[in-house]
């Protein structure tokens, strides 16, 4: 889909830190993090919001969490995590692409929505961490 951020990263035309993919969901970190490690998962399938995209690309969305959350929580020594997704402008939705929003959260860290600007080299080196825990090389 031309002027989509999210497409374009799919496609590999804007640069990402991949932490999963695979032939239907991409999941890669978050340039203004809420929290370490705070990972966009997305569906390969261009749909503005969660409704106008399929059910089954839902359902896949879904079965990545359930197959990558376990993984970044030891990787990064997270305690639990949110899970988010906007959906509408009126709702904080910027990228008009399905995405969700996976936020570790860490004890004795207040929970925060603020985003963070970690460095380009911390963000490698978190999701390299986050890879090698999931298995990817």
């Amino acid at each position: 889909m031309p002027d989509c951020l999210f497409c374009e990263i799919i496609s590999g035309n804007v640069p990402s830190h991949k932490v999963y993919e695979n032939d239907k969901i991409l999941a890669f970190l978050d340039i203004g993090p809420v929290s370490r490690g705070h990972t966009l998962i997305i569906p390969k399938e261009h749909a503005p919001d969660l409704n106008a995209g399929s059910c089954e690309s839902a359902m896949d969305l879904m079965r990545v969490v359930h197959h990558i959350a376990p993984s970044i929580i030891v990787a990064l020594g997270a305690h639990g995590y949110n899970l988010g997704m906007n959906h509408g402008a009126c709702a904080g939705q910027i990228v008009f692409h399905t995405h969700l929003h996976f936020m570790p959260r860490y004890e004795g860290i207040p929970r925060s929505f603020e985003k963070q600007y970690p460095s380009q080299q911390e963000l490698v080196e978190v999701a390299a961490i986050i890879r090698k825990e999931i298995g990817v090389s």
